[in-house]
């Protein structure tokens, strides 16, 4: 976030705080945590890896911020470069999963399997006909991440949705995409 707020800043000659630039939401996800869950009837002490999940607690849950305890834990769920992305908040139903719903969308194909399956140029020329500018360190980091290299986010959010585990609060269109 650093180093993009300072690429604004030489862009646009302003500070990022006169551009707005302020951190919204910083989502942890594939971490370990010591959290309270009730099993069984009874509040036990458990750590909760969240392997590929980020938090969806509900509105009122005790570990939320207070500025999140009104509407429950933002779930971002970032799609790929092609497709949406989704901004969704954590309900009481996530009990079930110990408040965890899926961070992404998940591979369908291994990141060598696209490199052999995608060409950079075609892709790139692809997204930004349908308005989604790409910027990558490198070729291979842009076929590694090809659109159909995930399943489609669309159809794994309206999964945890219609689940109740999290609900949908809107849906973002990628304008544009830098790849380290």
């Amino acid at each position: 976030m650093h180093l993009a707020r300072k690429a604004f800043e030489r862009t646009l000659n302003k500070s990022w705080q006169n551009i707005g630039m302020d951190l919204i939401y910083d989502v942890a996800h594939n971490i370990a945590k010591l959290e309270k869950h009730v099993i069984d009837g009874k509040e036990k002490t458990l750590c909760v890896h969240r392997k590929g999940a980020t938090r969806a607690f509900p509105p009122g849950h005790p570990e939320l911020p207070q500025e999140y305890q009104e509407t429950g834990q933002p779930v971002i769920i970032p799609g790929d470069m092609g497709r949406n992305s989704y901004l969704l908040v954590g309900t009481e139903k996530a009990a079930e999963t110990f408040y965890s719903t899926c961070h992404g969308a998940g591979r369908v194909k291994s990141r060598t399997a696209a490199t052999k399956a995608f060409d950079a140029h075609k892709l790139v020329k692809d997204l930004e006909a349908q308005g989604i500018y790409v910027m990558a360190s490198s070729r291979s980091t842009i076929v590694e991440e090809a659109p159909l290299a995930y399943k489609d986010v669309n159809d794994v959010v309206d999964v945890v949705h219609n689940a109740g585990i999290s609900k949908r609060v809107c849906r973002m269109r990628p304008v544009g995409v830098v790849k380290g």
